[in-house]
């Protein structure tokens, strides 16, 4: 029992000792004083959200940009393909057109030697 209130009493005095020192000695000098008062002035941070969503739209921008180039080169690509054989058919029809014609004016010719 005794060294329960001991041992409450050396914990009270402790608690008082200990408020009263400081909990660490601090040291400046006229130097240190002058440095302090010295501060850079303040940055705005850029932030985790606002730096993700800058990123994510000059990416998709740039991607967007890269497909729409692709996408026109194919196209105009396609486009020549196929006006190249549009050519190329109506050619074959003005020839068929022209063989036709030919045969038509054969049969109209044997036809009239046969009155």
């Amino acid at each position: 029992m005794a060294s329960r209130t001991l041992s409450a009493g050396a914990r009270s005095a402790f608690a008082a000792y200990s408020s009263m020192r400081p909990a660490r000695n601090f040291h400046a000098t006229a130097r240190t004083l002058a440095d302090a008062t010295a501060t850079l002035p303040a940055r705005k941070p850029v932030g985790a959200f606002r730096g993700g969503l800058f990123g994510f739209l000059l990416g998709t921008t740039l991607a967007g940009a890269g497909v729409y180039g692709y996408t026109l080169r194919e196209y105009k690509a396609s486009n020549e393909l196929l006006t190249e054989d549009i050519y190329a058919l109506q050619a074959a029809c003005q020839k068929l057109n022209t063989y036709c014609q030919a045969l038509e004016d054969k049969m109209d010719a044997a036809e009239r030697k046969r009155k």
